[in-house]
């Protein structure tokens, strides 16, 4: 076993800052949290371990991934009671706005809420804006709330790649709430789906057919539709809106039997149809516990989780594999001018791969 107690280390996505500029403080070197020390301090819902944890879930170090594998593995007898629900919605829908108001709503009534926030990363640079706590400063000083603002990173569906993780970080922590706010309605819907209880897609009324430029493969996904703003002289426009989407939702096979997704008006900022929107969210888990459903639908998602994870990690080994990389260019190069069918190009690097398999990883107790 690694022991983690005695380095000191700078942060997980500290390292090589460079030297400090005049007029600034150096970075501070924090030690290095024992493996009892993380579990413990999640479980107090020390906000300061927690956000270090997730921090060490997210890190690409291997010496972070082998410490958190060991963490997750402690605090899982201690997950899963959380209701999960997941929020999509396309761009103005005022997502920040609602999940603030809602979870503002959840913990004046005694809940402890969590919002994974997921934040767009630049295509170009790889940063994010992470300024989700600035959009929700009123939830981010509630001090039963805790926000995490992650990047996507590229991921499809707007969905951090260490969310599912992160989610059950806060779990063990306690939160009974967990809310996983994504970038937006975007090509893989299924990925917020794959992971909470509850799918929720926040609209707004428009101009036109309100149902044109939203995918079906959305409608068939989700537990409930949301027209937010429906509040002044957006009232009306927004009940027209709910209508319109509600005909097309009863072509829709719902995602649970005995449970037909409705589709509700609401006002964030006027904080007008939250509790309702949230009553109906809490019948819908009546149902599906009482039925077995989420429960089925839990264990399906841990299958899931496991072969998503087996395939990141053979794309990450196919990636840096050493025949694979001189193959590479010459195959793609050769499809591109049609010398080559894709699907024969695939198979010689499978082929290149499977027959100079990659060194397994080396086990050390060198915690450097």
């Amino acid at each position: 076993m690694v022991d983690y107690r005695s380095s000191l280390r700078i942060e997980p996505g500290r390292e090589g800052a460079g030297s400090p500029q005049p007029g600034h403080r150096a970075p501070v070197a924090r030690r290095s949290l024992s493996l009892d020390e993380y579990v413990e301090g999640v479980r107090r819902a020390d906000r300061a371990i927690l956000g270090r944890a997730i921090t060490l879930i997210e890190s690409s170090s291997d010496r972070d991934q082998r410490l958190a594998q060991e963490l997750l593995t402690r605090l899982m007898p201690h997950t899963g009671g959380a209701h999960r629900v997941g929020i999509t919605g396309i761009p103005g829908a005022g997502k920040s706005t609602f999940i603030e108001t809602l979870g503002c709503n959840l913990t004046a009534a005694g809940h402890r809420v969590a919002v994974l926030a997921v934040d767009p990363s630049s295509g170009r640079s790889g940063g994010s804006i992470l300024g989700d706590k600035m959009r929700m400063s009123r939830l981010a000083a509630d001090p039963n709330a805790f926000i995490r603002p992650s990047p996507s990173a590229g991921t499809l569906g707007g969905v951090a790649r260490k969310t599912r993780e992160s989610m059950l970080i806060c779990e063990a922590a306690g939160f009974d709430i967990v809310l996983v706010e994504t970038v937006g309605v975007g090509q893989s819907e299924t990925v917020v789906a794959g992971m909470t209880d509850f799918f929720l897609a926040l609209m707004i009324a428009g101009g036109g057919d309100e149902l044109q430029g939203i995918k079906r493969g959305l409608l068939e996904l989700v537990d409930m539709l949301a027209i937010n703003k429906a509040d002044g002289d957006n009232r009306s426009r927004a009940e027209s809106a709910a209508r319109e989407y509600a005909n097309a939702m009863h072509f829709m096979t719902p995602v649970d039997p005995g449970w037909t997704p409705p589709v509700v008006t609401c006002s964030a900022i006027d904080n007008v149809g939250i509790d309702e929107l949230w009553r109906r969210i809490e019948e819908h888990r009546a149902i599906v516990t009482a039925s077995g459903q989420l429960a089925a639908r839990r264990k399906q998602q841990l299958l899931q989780w496991v072969w998503t994870m087996l395939e990141q990690q053979l794309q990450a080994m196919l990636t840096g594999h050493e025949q694979v990389g001189r193959l590479r260019l010459e195959l793609e190069q050769a499809v591109l001018d049609g010398r080559l069918a894709p699907t024969l190009a695939a198979r010689q690097l499978l082929e290149a791969f499977l027959t100079h398999p990659p060194d397994p990883p080396e086990v050390t107790d060198d915690p450097a």
